[in-house]
């Protein structure tokens, strides 16, 4: 990641996202590490770690409890002050303990009636005071909602420039001595200590972008995506499948490679493969395809259908200053002067960064024109998303008015309209001229919000209609007689994005009736491929032979996927969240969106696996698990605790006591394996406050051969791993007493010998502590 950043020409990436995915439904629970502290703390340490090897510096982010989409600029998280710092916070803590981050991001939401951007109990006690951290604190972008308070809290850097809170505001201040000159320099001081690290990266301002596509990237895409692969269930060992046999593909997912969610998260890919591409790669002969059923929310993009005015793939944009002249039709003569003329190679446009010097007002306008062929006879559905205005004529005739009327929507980050739709009838072969008319951001009808497209925004989208019944009797028919039958289905960008979170756990409309059908129709032959970076419902659980968690694989997807199911690669990925059987299950469902300009953080320190354990709630698939295709037998656990109370000056510490835990992983299979074994510590007195049943402390991964035993070793610090927050205090708090350690290969202990160990430690005396 910090050398492609280096081949961008980028100094920061704004990376990695920690907040807490304590519901299903978070629109950026997808590019969160998970719904355990220690899990996302230590998996962002090693990026961190990794990222800033090479001179690049990371902005962890979004400090803090910035869970959820809806009005996440206007609410207040209402928490406890435990659960702040069990839950929420921990994860920073222990990425600045393992790592030193070059800079923190502030979430846009606020604290128990603190705006996190201006909040000096976390920013400046905490962060910098509790934890003697040093870098750089930027807000969020338009995340800063004052001069003086933002800056007497800590808050380095306004984002995005120019500033709206800093400049002649913060001057203002200095002068009327709100804000005091030693108060400035040190903002300034971290800001310029900031550069300086930057600057050591080597990459020089204005650098031009290079390519990082090479072999060794797509090897290691690849292998990343293979190993985070979650097997969830695998009846009858129908996986792996063969490569000879007769096999249908069948499913929206499967020729769209949909490899990451919406929002600022995603990127444009040197490539991407679909499902379908590497699954055939695999078999002797072409597998069968059906689409079974649609499963976009907003109708597909566009961008692989269509070719400029001069052939290339994409579309042609035509800049000017005057509008368009007044008429239904393209075909009306156009004096206009173009200020500016490009090729694009996509449907989907963020003119955030747009200049031209020959733009001379906020409001523009712009042609983009190009050409699709289309593949068969019948009726197409094209539409239009805009920050601004649009229609879309096709041939000279309008199709598409998202002009004359429109309506706010939630599109790009909640600033655009709906999407609004016109049809179309084609004939196969034909060739299909287009035309969209914009007008910029300032041309647009609806009530601003932030400013966040100054130039606008565009989306163009487009498919075939298709009778739904049809679809889905036509991938039954051809399940019926395929020897094996593989549902690429699930999410995508448009269901999983920053801006807004989902309405439901469901998958998208008819989804579940194709999965039904097709099972029913190939019985003990059908594997379900889900991706989506969040847990959906699965009510054809139990009438499918294979469900493969595939989340969003990255360019490689489709062979990551492939190498999977047909057994090149074991699959070794556990899941990072639990999976409830429904929505109303999870413990966030009455607390998790904004009322009244609150959140209400109910579930306490329950959230996740510590929910469903505490109150005996099944779910379909627990934390932590994930299936291999051999098998895997834990002995020999060794607990060693080390209570080192001196420290070199002679003074008693209780403070640095070590926990060695190790055990004997076995395969007792056929095939090499990677298990990924989780260390478990769990009181075994009545502690002082109600806590969970048992909490994650550590893990580590070992990939062993077929007969053969490995060590599994995992450290820990006692303070850490038997600690809770006491609120009285305010501070950490380890009680005497004795703690069993529980050593697994899932959260839920799998039945069985050699499935799980336990082992136990004790701490002789109560002590609290503070800091890293």
């Amino acid at each position: 990641m910090g050398n492609e950043a280096k081949s961008k020409g980028a100094h920061v990436i704004l990376g990695p996202t920690i907040n807490m995915q304590r519901s299903p439904l978070g629109g950026r629970g997808f590019e969160s590490l998970g719904e355990d502290p220690v899990l996302a703390g230590l998996g962002a340490a090693a990026l961190i770690n990794g990222i800033q090897s090479t001179g690049i510096q990371a902005s962890i982010k979004h400090f803090v409890c910035n869970d959820q989409e809806h009005k996440r600029n206007g609410t207040q998280a209402i928490i406890t002050e435990r659960a702040l710092r069990e839950i929420y916070t921990k994860p920073f803590q222990i990425a600045v303990r393992d790592s030193q981050p070059g800079s923190f991001m502030t979430a846009y939401n606020g604290i128990n009636g603190t705006w996190c951007s201006q909040n000096k109990r976390l920013l400046q006690e905490l962060v910098r005071g509790e934890w003697g951290w040093s870098g750089l604190i930027m807000s969020d972008w338009y995340g800063t909602y004052s001069t003086v308070e933002a800056l007497q809290a800590g808050l380095d850097l306004e984002m995005p420039g120019p500033p709206r809170f800093r400049g002649e505001p913060l001057k203002f201040s200095v002068e009327t001595e709100k804000v005091r000159e030693h108060e400035l320099d040190e903002r300034a001081r971290v800001v310029l200590d900031f550069v300086k690290a930057c600057a050591a990266s080597g990459v020089k301002e204005g650098q031009e972008e290079r390519a990082e596509d090479t072999p060794e990237t797509a090897a290691l895409l690849r292998k990343i995506g293979t190993e985070s692969i979650v097997l969830l269930k695998n009846e009858g060992d129908v996986l792996p499948l063969k490569k000879d046999k007769k096999t249908v593909i069948i499913g929206p997912n499967a020729k769209i490679a949909t490899y990451h969610g919406g929002g600022s998260a995603s990127l444009a890919a040197f490539y991407a493969v679909t499902p379908f591409d590497g699954i055939s790669s695999k078999l002797s002969s072409r597998p069968d395809y059906a689409l079974g059923q649609y499963s976009h929310k907003m109708l597909p993009l566009l961008g692989l259908s269509v070719k400029s005015l001069s052939g290339k793939p994409g579309m042609t944009m035509t800049a000017y200053n005057e509008p368009p002249p007044p008429s239904s039709s393209i075909a009306t003569d156009d004096q206009r002067k173009p200020v500016d003329t490009i090729e694009i190679d996509k449907t989907d446009l963020l003119l955030v960064d747009y200049y031209n010097p020959k733009i001379t007002s906020a409001k523009w306008y712009a042609d983009f024109e190009g050409s699709f062929v289309a593949d068969e006879d019948g009726e197409w559905e094209l539409s239009l998303v805009v920050v601004g205005t649009a229609k879309l004529f096709v041939n000279d005739s309008l199709v598409v008015d998202n002009e004359t009327v429109q309506t706010p929507g939630d599109t790009f980050f909640n600033q655009g309209t709906i999407e609004e739709k016109g049809r179309l009838a084609v004939k196969r072969g034909e060739t299909y001229s287009f035309k969209v008319q914009f007008g910029s951001a300032a041309t647009s009808k609806l009530r601003g919000g932030q400013v966040l497209f100054g130039s606008g925004a565009l989306r163009i989208g487009g498919c075939r209609v298709v009778d739904p019944k049809e679809e889905i009797e036509r991938a039954a028919k051809l399940a019926r007689d395929a020897d094996q039958v593989i549902i690429c289905a699930g999410l995508n960008a448009d269901w999983e994005t920053e801006g807004s979170d989902r309405a439901g756990m469901d998958l998208p409309p008819g989804i579940d009736e194709l999965i039904e059908a097709v099972a029913a129709a190939a019985p003990g032959k059908t594997v379900v491929v889900n991706q989506s970076g969040t847990p959906v419902t699965m009510p054809w659980a139990d009438k499918v032979s294979a469900i493969v968690q595939a989340w969003y694989g990255g360019n490689e997807t489709g062979n990551a996927i492939a190498d999977v199911l047909f057994g090149d690669a074991n699959p070794s990925g556990k899941l990072s969240l639990s999976w409830p059987r429904r929505v109303q299950d999870n413990p966030a469902f009455l607390n998790f969106r904004t009322e009244g300009g609150r959140t209400i953080y109910g579930e306490d320190v329950y959230i996740g696996y510590r929910y469903y354990e505490v109150a005996e709630r099944d779910v379909l698939f627990p934390f932590g698990h994930g299936l291999s295709y051999t098998t895997f037998e834990l002995s020999g656990l060794k607990v060693t605790h080390e209570d080192d109370n001196s420290s070199s000056k002679g003074k008693k510490e209780k403070h640095d006591g070590k926990l060695s835990i190790s055990v004997q992983v076995k395969n007792t299979g056929s095939v090499q394996g990677g298990e990924v074994v989780q260390v478990y510590i769990k009181p075994k007195q009545k502690a002082k406050v109600t806590r969970p049943v048992k909490e994650l402390q550590g893990f580590t991964k070992v990939f062993v051969a077929p007969g053969e035993s490995q060590e599994a070793r995992v450290e820990l610090q006692t303070k850490y791993a038997a600690a809770y927050f006491d609120e009285e205090r305010s501070k950490w708090c380890v009680e005497a007493g004795e703690y069993e350690v529980v050593v697994s290969t899932s959260s839920k202990v799998p039945e069985g010998e050699g499935k799980a160990v336990v082992g136990s430690f004790k701490v002789p005396e109560t002590f609290w502590w503070t800091g890293l």
